[in-house]
């Protein structure tokens, strides 16, 4: 690729900046197609870990169950929560030993966070392992509308991790596409942050529609029944951390290539 842009230089049909601003986005790519695996655990959040928790006994005090949808409330806590135990508490201590001026890197931050989306994951799996052997025992497999006897609070630790993960990976990335492109392309180093998201989104459901044909046919108990009892979440999330585990390996790969290609605070 960078023959081919010094080509378009040769040939003075861009410009020296043209060509050093082209070759900083296309440097992005990599790190851009990694963190798409956290991507597609982060859309898990609003789908199916509302499922598992209309399943569940919501009850908070006698008179009040907590809606399923309200539980994503847990995640912003998390956040709000861990940003001043991130900003007075881990940076000075990482600053401490690694002599760096944020205490670690912007590749370092975004790193860490797949790293706890894919344990967020292991975690929702064996949960839902949990919440399938309850429904087992109790004799409500076949009672989709039936609350399992089983607390809402076990779902806490998925909601809690993917927050802390959040504080991690989402700001970091935002701060590395924002910071690694020439001032000028500054909209487009955002752009890109932002379709992580949305691309991520699209390949979740994309994973979800490919799973639900071939495991809902020929009579083949689906991943995803309307019945969540009969269904198979556990084998999913087993699944996403897998994914996860490749991509974060791919994504500390590539780092280290971008870091030895360009070295800075990153």
């Amino acid at each position: 690729m960078n023959k081919f842009l010094n080509k378009a230089l040769q040939g003075k049909v861009c410009t020296i900046s043209d060509v050093e601003e082209a070759k900083a986005v296309l440097r992005l790519i990599p790190i851009w197609a990694t963190s798409l695996g956290y991507a597609i655990v982060f859309a898990q959040t609003s789908t199916f870990f509302t499922k598992q928790g209309a399943t569940l006994d919501r009850t908070i005090f006698p008179g009040f169950e907590i809606p399923a949808a309200s539980l994503q409330f847990f995640i912003g806590l998390a956040i709000v929560f861990f940003i001043p135990v991130y900003d007075r508490i881990f940076v000075p201590i990482a600053r401490a030993i690694t002599t760096k001026p944020f205490g670690i890197t912007m590749l370092q931050r975004i790193g860490t966070g797949m790293l706890l989306s894919i344990i967020c994951m292991v975690v929702a799996a064996l949960v839902e392992i949990k919440r399938l052997k309850t429904a087992k025992e109790y004799g409500l497999v076949d009672m989709p509308d039936v609350t399992i006897p089983m607390s809402v609070w076990w779902l806490l630790p998925q909601y809690v991790l993917s927050g802390i993960a959040d504080v991690f990976t989402i700001v970091g990335l935002q701060e590395f596409f924002y910071d690694q492109v020439p001032s000028e392309l500054r909209s487009v180093g955002l752009a890109l942050y932002h379709s992580i998201l949305g691309v991520g989104n699209f390949l979740s459901s994309f994973l979800v529609s490919v799973i639900e044909k071939v495991t809902g046919g020929d009579g083949k108990g689906s991943w995803f029944a309307d019945n969540l009892n009969q269904a198979h979440l556990d084998y999913f999330y087993w699944l996403l951390a897998g994914i996860s585990a490749v991509a974060f390996t791919a994504y500390l790969y590539f780092a280290k290539s971008y870091i030895y290609n360009r070295p800075s605070t990153i």
